[in-house]
């Protein structure tokens, strides 16, 4: 189905992002976008009042995990009188280019995809800004993905856009690391019309949550991996 002129609804999980979310949500395209949900994952920084400040819906969820932090958005999104028609997936590093939001709902809005991942492999990054450990997990889990499931991606980048009855029927669980890859095995499983488009990629402002250190790297890796050979066991 053809969406001429979408309801988009940007959720922006965010744990200590104080320094960086007012210049993330200043560089989303108002005009394109009707809504955006900043979900303050137990931060202890001035996260909430600096999103608030910024002109965004503040949520909070205390439980901390990226996945609880997007399973609380996406509740409030269901609980709108009108609820969206996409929603896109925004970290609050300020790491991606929000501007690039409406080069990745095209294809949703024009051809009738259900998810687009905005790939950072195939577009413009700068140097330094995905860890090497990123950039090899990233190849090891797109390539499980690819020969377990028969679909083919490049990135698991939080940079995402889905259309939002899709995205409820993928009935998502993950509430810490896995949930990326949770969302692109499933919807392979459920046949789903799936594309990546380029997106930038800068440093990011701050350290990062996950592979800034060790134990995240690890950990990440480990519930990344779990997972895709879950959802395979469970078919």
């Amino acid at each position: 189905m053809i969406l001429n002129h979408p309801n988009v609804l940007v959720i922006i999980p965010a744990f200590n992002e104080a320094e960086s979310i007012e210049q993330v949500i200043a560089d989303i395209p108002e005009e394109f976008v009707q809504e955006v949900v900043v979900v303050n994952n137990a931060s202890t920084d001035k996260t909430e009042m600096n999103a608030a400040k910024a002109g965004a819906t503040v949520l909070r969820e205390t439980r901390k995990g990226y996945g609880y932090a997007c399973l609380k958005g996406i509740e409030y999104a269901k609980s709108k009188f009108e609820p969206p028609d996409i929603i896109v997936f925004l970290d609050g590093d300020y790491s991606d280019f929000p501007s690039e939001i409406v080069t990745l709902v095209q294809p949703i809005q024009q051809v009738g995809v259900d998810l687009v991942i905005g790939s950072r492999t195939l577009g413009k990054r700068e140097k330094g800004a995905m860890l090497p450990q990123a950039i090899f997990g990233n190849w090891l889990a797109t390539r499980l993905i690819r020969w377990l499931y028969g679909v083919r991606f490049t990135d698991l980048g939080p940079f995402r856009a889905i259309k939002f009855e899709k995205l409820l029927a993928l009935q998502m669980q993950d509430t810490t690391f896995g949930w990326t890859v949770e969302m692109q095995v499933k919807a392979a499983k459920q046949n789903f019309k799936c594309v990546e488009v380029p997106v930038s990629y800068k440093k990011r402002i701050g350290i990062s949550k996950i592979t800034g250190t060790v134990s995240g790297t690890f950990k990440a890796g480990y519930k990344i991996l779990w997972t895709i050979f879950k959802l395979r066991v469970l078919e």
